[in-house]
């Protein structure tokens, strides 16, 4: 995003009180996400953040239950679920619900699909390095939390991993160099 020239920084910052008020209202209303940001952190209130993550909690666990046609269609259903938590993060910045999510979609994956995820061959491959790949940026995430967050999610990390070593996935996990259980590295 291009920088404010000095002189019309110096220009805006002279305009009445009621002129920047407009112009900062029409701004905010042509972005989507900039409103949405302003609406959860001014408006949102002290539960605003757990009621986001409670939603996407149910959003995470429900699509992978289901049956699908083929692998394929759980990766697409995988990444829309993804694209949402990831919009989440944008909108709140909430690294801590991104790390603990990614993880449950992961475990939520094994647990569901276990028939699709058991053999690595053409049809799951695409499937197989996604959830590898995810599972490398689950662990990276959480690598960069507080260390108290750790003993939260550790659990759930050490069970997905295990799964993983355990699936069709085990190849592209020894090739992604991931870990077969939980360490803070």
């Amino acid at each position: 995003m291009p920088a404010l020239l000095p002189d019309l920084r110096r220009a805006l910052l002279q305009l009445p009180q009621k002129e920047k008020d407009q112009l900062l209202a029409r701004l905010v209303a042509q972005d989507a996400v900039l409103a949405e940001q302003l609406a959860y952190r001014l408006l949102g209130g002290p539960d605003a953040l757990e009621t986001r993550r409670a939603a996407l909690r149910t959003l995470v666990d429900d699509p992978v239950r289901g049956f699908h046609q083929t692998p394929n269609d759980l990766l697409v259903v995988l990444r829309q679920v993804q694209a949402r938590l990831a919009y989440h993060v944008r909108i709140t910045d909430d690294a801590f619900g991104e790390a603990e999510l990614s993880w449950r979609l992961l475990a939520n994956v094994f647990q569901h699909q276990a028939a699709a995820v058991a053999r690595l061959h053409g049809p799951t491959q695409p499937l197989l390095q996604h959830l590898a790949r995810r599972a490398q940026e689950a662990l990276r995430l959480t690598r960069k939390l507080h260390e108290d967050y750790h003993l939260e999610l550790a659990p759930a990390a050490t069970q997905v991993l295990g799964v993983l070593w355990q699936s069709g996935a085990a190849p592209l996990a020894r090739e992604l160099g991931l870990p077969r259980a939980w360490g803070p590295a």
